[in-house]
């Protein structure tokens, strides 16, 4: 699969998890939790809450990156439920792309009304 066709599952299972949930209103986890349930059921390979080690100067610091998801290997989910979207997150998404040489990341903000206005693309070389 492609990144964009890993991005479009992804979106449509949001949108699933976000109405079968009932909209906003619960802990990020949960929503992660439920979205990496609903990828695995169409047959994606989905991994939660992977550390990827961070280098700085060729020296791998104690503290390691927390991937939300990582879907197919190629695409980085951060799930957000917060009622104030802040860009900061794009950014974070970017770095986390820019340090595993990925090429594509998804913020999805559950807290919005409707999910689909809280799911943001991030590229880095796309």
């Amino acid at each position: 699969m492609t990144e964009n066709e890993v991005s479009r599952a992804v979106y449509e299972c949001a949108i699933e998890v976000h109405k079968t949930l009932g909209g906003p209103g619960l802990l990020e986890g949960v929503y992660e939790e439920a979205l990496a349930w609903e990828l695995s059921q169409k047959g994606l390979k989905v991994a939660q809450q992977v550390l990827v080690p961070i280098k700085y100067k060729g020296q791998s610091l104690g503290t390691p990156m927390r991937l939300d998801l990582l879907v197919e290997g190629i695409v980085i989910v951060e799930c957000k439920a917060t009622s104030e979207y802040n860009a900061v997150f794009e950014s974070q998404v970017l770095t986390y792309l820019r340090m595993t040489g990925l090429k594509l990341g998804l913020v999805i903000n559950f807290g919005e009304k409707f999910v689909k206005d809280g799911i943001h693309r991030v590229v880095n070389g796309l």
